[in-house]
Formats: C-alpha cells, sequence, structure tokens
C-alpha cells in the first residue's frame, strides 16, 4: 500500500488537506461512526457536511502554528498534532501509532486482511477507499497532481511529493548502515534488504528470490515471455522501462554518464560503476575456487566455466562447444568464411580483431614478447613460450605409439604420420604425396623449374638449399689454392 510505504505521507493532515482529493472524498463509510470519544469523527464530520446553520458554516479554525485553516475544529486538533508529534492511537499488534483513529483503523486492516473497497473494472481489493480512488486513476488515466518544475503528472499527492525531492535533492530517508539517502521511506525499506539479505518476494516457477515486489513482477516475464516496452524505432521488445529508456540512448547517442577521470561517456550507471574500477583497481568478485579475483560479475561467471567444464554455447553447425557466447561467434565465421577484420596493409582478412592485431606487428616489426633468457624477441606470447622449452629442454608432447616427445604440437602431428602413414599433401602433376609441407613444397619446384637459392658468390641458382650448400664448396676449395 504506497501510502504507508512512503511513512509520513500517510500519518496525518497536510497543509491545505481539503484541496487534496486523495484525503477527502471522506473518510470510509465504515469510519464515519466510529468511536464517539474520537473528536476527530462524529459531529466534526458533520459540521463540514450538514452546517445546521448559517453562523455554524461560516466558523473558521485557524492555527497558530503554520496559518493553515479548517472548517472544524476537530480538524483543526487533528492538524495540530503536525506541529506537537501527538500519536495518541496505536496498533495493538505492532504498536505503531498515528494522528487519528481513521488512519489507525486502515492500518488495523493489514494485519487483519480485511480489504473492503474493490475495483469495479479489475476486482483488485484495497484497505481503504482513498488506495482504491487513487487505483482507479489507472483506468481513468486521470493524474491530478503534476510536477511545476518538469510537468511530470501522478496518480496521487504522494507520488508528486517524492518525486519532487529528485528536483530538490532532498533526501529525508538515510541508512542507518551505509548513511546513504532515499527520497522516500519506501525507497529506504528496500535498500536495507541489502545489509540484511532479507528478500521476502520468491517467484512462484524459480523459486529465485528479491527484495522488491517490483523486482520480481519484471522476473516473472522472463518467464512469461511478456516484453511490454517497445522502442519505437527499431521495435525491440524489453521487459521494463529502465531497459527500454537505456537502449533508446543507442539511437539517440546520449551518453549522460561520464568518467571522472577520462571523461569517457557511458549509457546507464552501471556501465560506468563498472568502467571506474578499471581506475580503482577495484576487483570486488572472486573466484571461490582459485581465488582470482574480476572486476565483473559476468567476468566472473564466464571464469567459473573454466572450473565446471560448463560449455553452455554451442555450434549449430558441428556442434562443438564453447564456454563463451563471443567465442562461439568467432567460431561461427569458419563456417561463414566471413572475415570482418582486414590488414590495411595487406588486405588480409581475420576472424577477430585479436588475429588482427597480432598480424599487424608483421608489418610494424613489433616484437612485444622477449626471451629472458636469450633476449630473442616474438611478434607473439605462444611463439615466446615455444622457445622457452629449447632453454628448459621441456617437450611436453609425447607420441602415444613410441613415447618420442616433442617441444611443439605441430611437431608431434608431423611425427604422427609417420605411424599412421597419412599424406595429406599431393601433387597436382605426378599424384605423388607426401607427409610433410616442408617436403611437398620441395618437390613442386622440380615441376615449375623454380630455383629459389642463389649463390652469393657466382649468382648460379638451386631448387634445394642442400645444393647450394654442396655448390658453395667448389668457391671453399678455389680459395685454398
Amino acid at each position: 500500500m504506497e501510502t504507508e510505504a512512503d511513512g509520513e505521507d500517510c500519518g496525518g493532515l497536510e497543509p491545505g488537506r481539503n484541496s487534496d482529493p486523495d484525503r477527502h472524498q471522506g473518510p470510509d463509510t465504515d469510519e464515519k461512526t466510529g468511536d464517539s470519544s474520537d473528536t476527530d469523527n462524529g459531529d466534526d464530520w458533520k459540521e463540514t457536511r450538514e452546517p445546521q446553520s448559517g453562523l455554524n458554516y461560516l466558523n473558521i479554525f485557524s492555527c497558530s502554528e503554520c496559518g493553515t485553516t479548517t472548517g472544524t475544529s476537530g480538524d483543526l486538533n487533528r492538524h495540530m498534532r503536525i506541529h506537537t508529534g501527538e500519536r495518541p492511537y496505536s496498533c495493538s499488534e505492532c504498536e505503531k501509532c498515528f494522528t487519528s483513529n481513521v488512519d489507525l483503523k486502515r492500518h488495523v486492516r493489514i494485519h487483519t486482511g480485511e480489504r473492503p473497497y474493490s475495483c469495479l473494472e479489475c476486482e483488485k481489493c484495497f484497505t481503504s477507499n482513498v488506495d482504491l480512488n487513487r487505483h482507479m486513476r489507472i483506468h481513468t488515466g486521470e493524474r491530478p497532481y503534476s510536477c511545476s518544475e518538469c510537468e511530470k503528472g501522478f496518480t496521487s499527492n504522494a507520488y508528486l511529493k517524492r518525486h519532487v525531492r529528485i528536483h530538490t535533492g532532498e533526501k529525508l530517508y538515510s541508512c542507518s548502515e551505509c548513511e546513504k539517502g532515499f527520497t522516500s521511506n519506501a525507497y529506504l525499506k528496500r535498500h536495507v534488504r541489502i545489509h540484511t539479505g532479507e528478500r521476502p518476494y520468491s517467484c512462484s516457477v524459480c523459486e529465485k528470490c528479491f527484495t522488491s515486489n517490483a523486482y520480481l513482477k519484471r522476473h516473472m516475464r522472463i518467464h512469461t515471455g511478456e516484453r511490454p516496452y517497445s522502442c519505437s524505432v527499431c521495435e525491440k521488445c524489453f521487459t521494463s522501462n529502465a531497459y527500454l529508456k537505456r537502449h533508446m540512448r543507442i539511437h539517440t547517442g546520449e551518453k549522460p554518464y561520464s568518467c571522472s577521470e577520462c571523461e569517457k561517456g557511458f549509457t546507464s550507471n552501471g556501465d560506468l560503476k563498472t568502467h571506474m574500477r578499471i581506475h580503482t583497481g577495484e576487483k570486488p568478485y572472486s573466484c571461490s575456487a582459485c581465488k582470482k579475483s574480476f572486476n565483473q560479475r559476468s567476468a566472473l561467471q564466464t571464469h567459473m566455466r573454466i572450473h565446471t567444464g560448463e560449455k553452455p554455447f554451442s555450434c549449430s553447425v558441428c556442434k562443438k562447444s564453447f564456454n563463451q557466447r563471443s567465442a562461439l561467434q568467432r567460431h561461427m565465421r569458419i563456417h561463414t568464411g566471413e572475415k570482418p577484420f582486414s590488414c590495411s596493409e595487406c588486405e588480409k582478412g581475420f576472424t577477430s580483431n585479436g588475429d588482427l592485431k597480432k598480424h599487424m606487428r608483421i608489418h610494424t616489426g613489433e616484437k612485444p614478447y622477449s626471451c629472458s633468457v636469450c633476449e630473442k624477441g616474438f611478434t607473439f606470447n605462444a611463439s615466446l613460450k615455444t622457445h622457452m622449452r629449447i632453454h628448459t629442454g621441456e617437450k611436453p608432447f609425447s607420441c602415444s605409439v613410441c613415447k618420442k616427445s616433442f617441444n611443439q604440437c605441430s611437431a608431434l602431428q608431423r611425427h604422427m604420420r609417420i605411424h599412421t602413414g597419412e599424406k595429406p599433401f599431393s601433387c597436382s602433376v605426378c599424384k605423388k604425396s607426401f607427409n610433410q609441407c616442408s617436403t611437398f613444397q620441395r618437390h613442386i619446384r622440380i615441376h615449375t623449374a623454380e630455383k629459389h637459392f642463389s649463390c652469393s658468390v657466382c649468382d648460379e641458382r638451386f631448387q634445394r638449399n642442400s645444393a647450394l650448400k654442396l655448390h658453395m664448396i667448389t668457391h671453399t676449395r678455389k680459395n685454398r689454392f
């Protein structure tokens, strides 16, 4: 019930309350004839509705504190409790106190579950006539309360008051744990559940729990498939208005959240908070298995698949599975032949931006990876790792047939062809097959008469490097004599 969720919004009379259609449609019918000892009810209500004489009708009662005027002494007495803080009516169940008997009676229905007022449109029930009247505005579209700053309309004065605090910056309600401020008591109550861990709203389908009913309603749309908010530009649909608003910024280009360190702009506050961790170095998400930390929850979830072995993304063509969606998307380009990243130097295409960046080092000559032993530089980290095995003597790849070991996987694959008899490289001219690419390329030169190796002394050319080496001996012999 929003009036009670907002704390003081339902607790007492406000200045000028007679102008508030939420409050003075009159008290609820069953509350008119309350306890005769309660000066808030009985004859005081009668005085405003059925004046007994012209003299009584002209009676005006004025507050000595703020000047607010009322038509009855009962209204004035009730109003004065705002200034005195007096709350003489208390609930026997929870001991919450109220300024009027009317408010107490309405509150008691929370405990009894009584909802005597029902909507004729949707049959939803309410504890008070005030709540019903406000609810009816959903069906009628009436929004009688408008903000003087931005002209936004609201169905209740309580909602307007809460909204106005956005413009004034006023945050009346603060958390006792972290001192964060809020514009309404309802927001504070929801926030406090972060500290207490309370999640009173649970999904009837998957039993997931939430801190607020609003979050539960949004979650339920996952199960129902309902997406009531659609983009007017691309017609994409969303489960919440907040997601739609954030999406719209893609079309408008609006980036209202900017980094105070590097001034980079973001479409959502969540993206900004995640970005700020780059500057602060904060990594609040840690792996329970290996204690590695991450600055994003999504990064931790992806990492956890290394430990669980989960690969939820599978290729529809070859059924190969991946632990990341991006890895699947990159893999799919093998089947489609798509190479969206091309080199500006040689126009060679690549399936990923990472592969393009690595390739560019061939043109720039950049070798960012160097050996700590011999200081030799490499363009790729993988090349450096392979090279380090020369120094360490490590040979992690062993043949399952003869147990011979190799320092590279490619060397093992070449070796395995000796056992399998596989000869994947075939000459298109004479159909002769070879088990190694280098042997195949050397053979092709027989047909093409291509001579790649030339003598630095006499410029004679040869098809094989071994033939060049034999030739070079003739020059060294001549130099001896």
